[in-house]
Order: C-alpha cells, then sequence, then structure tokens
C-alpha cells in the first residue's frame, strides 16, 4: 500500500493529505506488476489519453461537473462562468478565473508561481539529494532534452509545480520576459503523480513537455517546461508570441488530467521563498496559488 500524499498549506500553515483522484487506479497501475504493464500497454500511449481527453469533450461529460464541484469543495464564486454554463468537463477542467482570484505579487524583482498546485523547490539541483524520494534525480540534459542548454542551466535553481485534477489548469509567466517559440520534446503520458513518481522519478523526463525560454531582465535566461501526464487531452499556447509579456500573464493552458509545470532559473539568478525550500528539503511540496510569491532575483 503506498504512503499518503502529504503536504503543507501555505495559506493555513497546516500539513494536509491529499485527497486524489483515482488514488485507487493509480496505487494499482504504478504499485502492482499487472498494473505496471497495463500503463506499459496502454496508459503512457498518446492514444490512450487522446481517446479519454475526447469523452471529457462529449456533451454528456458536463453532468460531471456538479458532482466533481461538491466532491472537492471548489470555490465557485471565483470561476468567470457560472458552473451550469459549461458544455462539456473539459470545458470546466479548463476554466478561467476571475483576475482578482488570483492577485500577482508586486515588485519587478519578485518571481510568481506560474500554476496553482503543490509545489517542489530546488535552490540548486545538483546539489538537491533527490526531489520526491531521496536519491531520485535526472538531469538537466534529460530535462531539456538539449546537451547545451543542460549545460546552461546545471547547477541552476528548479521549481517543479504538481496540478491535480481539481486545481487550476492554466499557466502563467512566472516573470516579466520576451519568450521563445514553444518548443516539443515528444514522449509518453505516464502518471505525475507522486504515487508514479516515487516509483521512477524519470516519467518527466520521457513524458511529453513544451519548451519556452524566457529572457527576463532581471532573471536572466529561465526555462519553462509544461509536461503532459496520463488523460491529459493536449498542452494548448495561448500567448502572443514575438513580444514582451508581464509575470502573471496567461501563457497556456493544459486540457482533462493531472500535469505539472517545472521553471528553471540559471545558477545564482533566485532566491526561493524560504517556506519552499524547507518544506522541499524534506520531499514535501507545498500548496500556493498561481501568483504568488515564488522568490526575488539576486541581482546578478
Amino acid at each position: 500500500m503506498s504512503e499518503p500524499i502529504r503536504y503543507h498549506d501555505r495559506y493555513k500553515q497546516t500539513t494536509e493529505t491529499e485527497k486524489v483522484y483515482g488514488g485507487g487506479w493509480l496505487r494499482f497501475a504504478y504499485g502492482n506488476p499487472l498494473g505496471r504493464l497495463s500503463v506499459w500497454a496502454l496508459a503512457k500511449r498518446w492514444f490512450f489519453s487522446a481517446y479519454y481527453g475526447h469523452r471529457m469533450n462529449r456533451r454528456y461529460s458536463a453532468t460531471k461537473v456538479l458532482p466533481f464541484i461538491v466532491e472537492y469543495e471548489m470555490d465557485t464564486e471565483e470561476f468567470v462562468r457560472s458552473p451550469f454554463d459549461f458544455k462539456s468537463f473539459n470545458e470546466f477542467f479548463y476554466r478561467a478565473l476571475k483576475p482578482e482570484s488570483r492577485p500577482i505579487a508586486e515588485g519587478e524583482q519578485t518571481a510568481v508561481l506560474p500554476a496553482d498546485g503543490r509545489h517542489l523547490a530546488f535552490p540548486n539541483v545538483d546539489e538537491a539529494e533527490g526531489f520526491y524520494v531521496k536519491g531520485s534525480k535526472f538531469t538537466m540534459r534529460e530535462l531539456l532534452g538539449d546537451d547545451a542548454l543542460g549545460d546552461k542551466f546545471a547547477g541552476g535553481s528548479m521549481l517543479i509545480s504538481r496540478l491535480c485534477p481539481v486545481d487550476y489548469h492554466r499557466f502563467h509567466f512566472p516573470v516579466n520576459g520576451l519568450p521563445s517559440e514553444p518548443k516539443l520534446i515528444n514522449g509518453y503520458l505516464y502518471s505525475v503523480s507522486p504515487i508514479a513518481l516515487r516509483k521512477n522519478i524519470n516519467y518527466l523526463v520521457e513524458n511529453k513537455r513544451m519548451l519556452t525560454l524566457i529572457d527576463s531582465p532581471e532573471f536572466g535566461s529561465v526555462a519553462m517546461l509544461e509536461v503532459g501526464a496520463t488523460n491529459v487531452g493536449s498542452i494548448v499556447q495561448t500567448f502572443v508570441e514575438e513580444r514582451v509579456l508581464p509575470k502573471g500573464e496567461e501563457k497556456g493552458l493544459f486540457k482533462f488530467g493531472g500535469s505539472c509545470v517545472i521553471t528553471l532559473f540559471e545558477r545564482g539568478r533566485i532566491k526561493f521563498e524560504h517556506d519552499l525550500v524547507e518544506q522541499s528539503a524534506n520531499f514535501v511540496e507545498t500548496y500556493a496559488r498561481m501568483g504568488d510569491r515564488l522568490g526575488e532575483a539576486t541581482g546578478k
């Protein structure tokens, strides 16, 4: 039996136990030999997620919206649209929120969290003992799929932002800057739940992901990767290219499924908030929302 997933809530200052959507299936799939065979043969393949995403786009899937809201005690006052207006579950899943529900931390030297979710922050990826469990790591070359970029961000700072199905599923720019054209790094679609990542952290570097480089006056070169996962219908980029964009500007959205965003800073360019670093050193994620404080530029 897998250990429960516990995280630190930045706002309540308490340790919480995550209510895992599809937890029984995930524990079977990644903890049982027959389950692992089903993942290898089916669940990690693009067509499995494409089929599920198609189902979540059908009109009948809208009947799942209200039970989901009730089950996870969601705050509908944050939604731009009424819960009764969504024509499919996917429309609800990548819903927009009222801007005032996600205020952006002020200050040009302040970076913000790019997404709602549970976050792990490592000031120096080379010195970290592990990401989800001790000794469980990957290299920047593996993550970025490029030796030169891997060297550029070696010894840098990394934020892993894990989004659960219950979370707001749009992602935003963490810093001011000029983004590059997104680059697809193709791969599989393993789960990114800790249930799976505790078994094999390399799922994050084997999964499909989109890479964007941001040229920031305050933070230098910042890499942002949106990582696909099982049942993620697609990763959609919504930002306007070839223009400087402010932090907090929407970058894109995930269609149905859990997923994550990884943000990389060059060595010595950011000082992460203390609570993120303290909890991450113990392999505990911190729950916080998009637009909240991530850290400060060091001025190097």
